[in-house]
């Protein structure tokens, strides 16, 4: 798989990001709640080996779209979580310009809400969030913001970002391994190994 090389630091003007399995873990909220609210105990993160997860998971697909519709109408009452150091880091790009996330949810209240209970003020104030409400309907968006790349868990946005001159990042997971030849990104150190840093532009 290929490893990253950035040239030199992004700026953060021109990088967007992804915010489910790229800023929230929601693959650790769906698999807590499919067993404790539905008794669905017996699959793992490393199981979810497809995006569609009902052609991946003994579940039913109803019930997959309940549990993700309970976490994309309220994200803090099902208690979402940050994906490890997302927080720490897009704090700091906060730090130099605005950051831009760009999410296929149709509902862009509970990605504010989320955003207000994780993130300082000062950060918040510096985030713009689009909501596309569509997974393949995310490169005007991105075009529209200036952006030149972006991070994505679902592989197959990111090989349609890079046939629209877009340059990706694929965030590791277990749904897009083996399904493309792009860029990746394994965690938030890496994310912030790409991107321009206060301390990065001084020296």
């Amino acid at each position: 798989m290929t490893r990253i090389s950035p040239p030199l630091p992004i700026p953060v003007s021109e990088i967007g990001f992804d915010f489910d399995g790229v800023i929230a873990d929601t693959a650790e909220a769906f698999i807590r709640l499919a067993c404790s609210e539905h008794g669905y105990c017996s699959f793992t993160h490393e199981n979810i080996t497809n995006f569609e997860l009902e052609n991946c998971l003994d579940i039913p697909q109803t019930l997959v779209e309940k549990i993700f519709t309970d976490i994309l109408t309220d994200s803090l009452a099902t208690k979402l979580l940050p994906m490890p150091g997302a927080v720490e880091s897009l704090e700091r790009f906060a730090e130099t310009g605005c950051l831009t996330i760009i999410t296929a949810r149709p509902l862009i209240q509970p990605v504010f809400a989320w955003l207000e209970h994780y993130f300082s003020t000062p950060a918040r104030e510096k985030i713009r969030v689009v909501a596309t409400g569509d997974h393949n309907d995310k490169v005007r968006h991105i075009h529209r913001h200036g952006l030149k790349y972006f991070i994505d868990d679902r592989a197959e946005t990111c090989i349609q970002l890079a046939r629209e001159a877009i340059s990706p990042y694929v965030f590791n997971q277990p749904w897009n391994k083996n399904r493309h030849e792009l860029p990746t990104v394994a965690d938030w150190r890496e994310i912030s190994a790409l991107v321009a840093l206060p301390e990065k532009m001084q020296s």
